[in-house]
């Protein structure tokens, strides 16, 4: 447990921003799956814009939303998604 003010502060804080990302990591997870259970490309616009804002945040590195993001773009095309 923190004695000094500055590091009672600082646990508030590390608590806080980890729901926050823990929160961001759920919208990604939620909208992978429900564009794997439904390949439209609305859903698949939406789970790459989640990969977008969780780089935008700091919570993923650039190539990783990447990587993931062209993952569901092949995912897309095997699934005869039109994109638009």
């Amino acid at each position: 447990m923190p004695i000094i003010k500055s590091a009672k502060k600082a646990a508030r804080q590390a608590t806080k921003r980890t729901e926050h990302n823990v929160e961001i990591k759920k919208n990604i997870k939620a909208a992978v799956k429900a564009f794997k259970a439904k390949p439209t490309a609305e859903t698949l616009s939406k789970a790459q814009s989640e990969y977008d804002k969780a780089v935008k945040k700091d919570l993923l590195k650039k190539n990783t939303a990447s990587r993931r993001k062209s993952q569901l773009a092949a995912f897309a095309k095997a699934s005869n998604v039109k994109l638009k």
